[in-house]
């Protein structure tokens, strides 16, 4: 019985994520035996949005596609990237007309590959339901053969959770991402839907979600809304590694990791 392997890489934040990225992310696929590579770089210009720059620096550390979530409006001169870059997506869910795609259909070394972005609503914006977005587009990039991956860019366990559960059958693995702490709940779902509620962020370990932890601290004590800026220091990558059957497609197993990351 053979198989594939994927990567899920959680939020990239900063400077500090896309060296770590750029040091760690080719030895760990190789060494994981990982064949497709999925990133989130919703904040990997300076911790907030994406630049055609850093866009192509983590395409070229070794992603064969890019997520995003809300922070991917940040920074508008990478809109037109949006539309004509097939390796970026923002969520699917977001209202028709807004530059870019929610989806895609992705082949690599004879293995389809689906990838579907997608945005909660609780505690962020409330824009257009994920779960039908998210249904469709997976059941359709299934009917195509595809092994299909979700980003679900959520703020809530339980948005996530329902999300997941939502989908089990229809796609090959939901991750969830935004939170930037990986989460220990790693699993096959009822129907083999792989599962875990946050992949964690890829940035400096000795931070608050990646930022500077004294301005975190004093946004917290003050309440004042301090711009945050990005820790720096040691750094690690987090995410999960997905096998799944070749044959059949469906999900074998899932395992959260941290890879620590020794930047030069």
């Amino acid at each position: 019985m053979g198989e594939v392997r994927a990567l899920m890489i959680g939020d990239v934040v900063g400077e500090a994520g896309i060296n770590a990225l750029e040091t760690a992310l080719r030895p760990l696929a190789a060494e994981r035996g990982a064949s497709f590579v999925v990133v989130n770089g919703e904040n990997a210009a300076a911790g907030f949005g994406l630049t055609a720059e850093t866009l192509a620096r983590i395409l070229a550390a070794g992603a064969d596609v890019v997520t995003s979530g809300n922070h991917v409006w940040e920074k508008r001169e990478v809109w037109p990237t949006l539309e004509s870059e097939k390796r970026v997506l923002r969520p699917a869910n977001y209202p028709a007309g807004v530059p870019g795609r929610g989806s895609g259909l992705y082949e690599k070394d004879g293995t389809l590959w689906g990838v579907v972005n997608a945005q909660g609503r609780q505690g962020l914006t409330p824009i257009d339901c994920p779960f039908r977005a998210a249904a469709s587009l997976a059941e359709e990039l299934r009917g195509q053969g595809a092994i299909t991956l979700v980003d679900f860019h959520a703020e809530t366990t339980r948005e996530k959770e329902a999300f997941g559960f939502h989908l089990d059958g229809l796609a090959g693995a939901v991750a969830g991402t935004h939170t930037h702490v990986r989460t220990a709940d790693a699993r096959l779902l009822p129907k083999g839907t792989a599962y875990i509620s946050d992949l964690g962020m890829s940035g400096v370990v000795d931070g608050i979600i990646g930022m500077d932890a004294k301005i975190c601290l004093e946004r917290c004590r003050t309440s004042i809304p301090l711009r945050m800026e990005c820790a720096v220091g040691k750094a690690s990558l987090n995410g999960a590694l997905i096998v799944f059957d070749a044959e059949s497609r469906a999900a074998v197993s899932i395992e959260g990791f941290t890879v620590p990351v020794e930047l030069t």
